[in-house]
């Protein structure tokens, strides 16, 4: 049971909630998403007292994905869910988050700390009157919990938790019991912002490691740059383009780190995903002698199934928390201090230029008529070419998340995915959360691409973006199903399809009026073009649906090589599994042959041949 504060001991006195609340609107926050429920009914009128935005969403599922997306483009977000039904399904998304580095603040109204204390049986409990079950669930994917359960330490706790959630990029846990909504708390440390700056690197350690980094790095004779997702969570993207354009160094991104850079400087080489690179980049990467990796994350999908050749001996790795270079590993030497100094120290460094990227059709590609289907080959080129500086583009788990690697952005384009968690359904929440905060940023275009059977998972969330008046430019990609399934196993099975919608007849379904929505279905290349040079259309002034028409069959190149290495290490090769002894080798197997620089690849050539042999023995049996 909680204790109170006598009000006459109070400074400037104020409301548990309304502190909270205020603390969020203090870090950048303005809608909050969430679900009501009875637990957290009260707490939910302080939000529009301290002038934040209750967005209200369709489930719980789809708030968590939505805060998700509004945080990778404001920098942090806020969802509010009810105690164990609200909460736990919630949990998918916030994973994702935990996952992927996402900042988000889950807050949970929970029983009175007099029910939790007395084990009553009360509705959404297990009936066991165990009420930490639910917050043991949430704890290993949060980087910090506060349980507000006494008015005395609530304001420590929650300024701890948002600062944990905005410095470790993670999501956190805060429970807000109904009784302790009105408890008056000192409402004067509201006046010292909380502290968001990250702890500094010690000054004799961070020198050293720069020192070293400069060392290899001047000795270098094709140094590169690879840029991965966390150098944007961790908000080092100023010192990667001033790396990036002072240096000259050719700069490559992996696929989760897609839109990190500019893509229109010079030097912009392309994406990296090993054998799903853009053309000409494997090579360039691979032959190169030093590789500065800015916030790697090597991820199956992210590395086009671990086809990445590049050598631990021939990589500087930089982190939030660490810097390795080679095999020497720092810890507690967080990259952003250490890019700095090198920025300053570097000086002339060897240069050998990289593949230039553009938005060309290949020539196979260009002819557009009636009578040609849209294909990914087409397609995502002729996406680049439309895009518009600052977009803001988010692409489904499927074809459109590896089609998107094909695509050169404007100066400024922001590029959402999940590919790590890759639950799919992400991206049409996310959408939603990503577009609101466009809105409250001055009204970015929003634009999403996603596969019809993601999209029925997660589709009612069409009607939040109508009811808050968003504008988002929705591309619906009907190929009839789970296409990307289909590439891993079971191309012509039946689990891989889907119903068919009538997809254009859900928008005003959802309280579309001709007013605020327009629907749109493309067929053939014609269309699309015609489409594409559609002025008002591009304006984006009203939330648009495209029902965008493919072949069952097509997808990009880059989804049918990752599925391929995924099948082969997964042990499915011509759609049966195969002991796990002879899975082991497939790698060695499967990776093609290369040019003997290291004593590593004199090692691997007995081993390949050694794979080859007793695979080939396996096929025959």
């Amino acid at each position: 049971m909680t204790t109170d504060i006598r009000t006459s001991e109070l400074k400037d006195p104020v409301d548990v909630a309304e502190y909270l609340f205020r603390r969020l609107y203090e870090v950048g926050i303005r809608g909050v998403h969430g679900i009501p429920g009875d637990y957290n009914l009260v707490a939910l009128d302080y939000i529009p007292k301290v002038g934040l935005n209750w967005v209200g969403n369709v489930n719980e599922l789809n708030a968590g994905y939505a805060a998700d997306g509004y945080a990778r483009v404001k920098g942090i977000s806020a969802v509010v869910t009810t105690f164990g039904v609200g909460e736990l399904s919630l949990l998918n998304a916030i994973a994702g988050g935990y996952s992927e580095y996402v900042p988000i603040v889950h807050i949970v109204g929970t029983p009175s700390t007099l029910s939790q204390k007395d084990g009553m049986l009360l509705h959404h409990t297990l009936g066991n009157g165990d009420f930490t079950v639910f917050s043991e669930m949430s704890k290993n994917i949060s980087c910090a919990m506060a349980k507000l359960n006494d008015p005395h330490e609530a304001a420590t706790l929650i300024d701890n938790a948002i600062r944990e959630c905005w410095v470790q990029s993670r999501p956190v846990y805060i429970t807000l019991p109904t009784d302790m909504v009105q408890k008056k708390i000192e409402g004067e440390r509201l006046k010292t912002p909380i502290d968001l700056s990250y702890p500094s690197n010690e000054v004799e350690k961070e020198d050293y490691v720069v020192d070293v980094v400069l060392k290899y790095l001047h000795a270098a004779k094709n140094p590169i740059i690879l840029v991965d997702a966390c150098a944007q969570r961790h908000r080092v993207l100023d010192e990667v383009h001033e790396l990036m354009e002072k240096s000259k160094l050719p700069t490559f991104v992996a696929p989760m780190g897609k839109g990190a850079v500019n893509e229109t400087l010079s030097n912009y080489g392309g994406v990296y995903a090993g054998d799903g690179s853009n053309e000409g980049v494997r090579e360039r990467v691979e032959s190169s002698d030093l590789i500065l990796s800015i916030g790697a994350i090597k991820s199956d999908f992210n590395t086009a199934g671990f086809t990445y050749r590049i050598s631990q001996l021939s990589t500087i790795d930089f982190h939030s928390n660490y810097v390795r270079v080679r095999y020497s590993e720092y810890p507690g030497v967080r990259m952003q201090g250490v890019l700095k100094k090198i920025i300053a120290k570097m000086g002339q460094l060897n240069i050998q230029l990289g593949p230039k990227v553009s938005n060309e059709i290949a020539r196979k590609d260009t002819k557009v008529s009636t009578d040609e289907l849209v294909t990914h080959d087409w397609l995502w080129p002729r996406v680049g070419q439309w895009l518009q500086p600052n977009d803001i583009v988010i692409t489904e788990t499927g074809t459109a998340n590896f089609g998107i690697w094909e695509t050169k952005f404007p100066e400024g384009v922001l590029a959402l995915c999940q590919v790590l968690w890759g639950s799919i359904g992400y991206s049409v929440g996310a959408c939603q959360g990503a577009a609101l905060a466009a809105k409250e940023m001055g009204n970015r275009r929003t634009i999403l691409f996603v596969g019809d059977g993601s999209f029925e998972l997660t589709a009612q969330e069409v009607s939040t973006m109508i009811r808050q008046n968003l504008k988002p430019i929705i591309f619906l990609i009907n190929n009839e199903g789970y296409t990307i399934e289909r590439y891993i196993h079971g191309m012509d099975a039946t689990y891989n399809d889907i119903s068919q919608w009538k997809y254009t007849d859900l928008i005003p379904t959802f309280g579309g009026t001709p007013q605020n929505s327009k629907t749109h279905q493309v067929k053939n290349k014609q269309e699309a073009e015609d489409l594409f040079n559609d002025e008002e259309f591009a304006k984006a002034e009203k939330l648009q649906f495209v029902e965008l028409f493919m072949p069952k069959e097509d997808a990009p190149r880059a989804l049918k090589l990752t599925a391929e290495a995924n099948r082969s290490k997964s042990g499915i090769i011509g759609g049966a599994a195969m002991p796990r002894p002879y899975r082991m080798l497939i790698p060695f197997w499967m990776s093609p042959k290369k040019e003997l620089k290291t004593d590593n690849d004199r090692c691997d050539r007995p081993v390949r041949a050694f794979a080859k042999t007793r695979l080939n023995d396996q096929f025959k049996r």
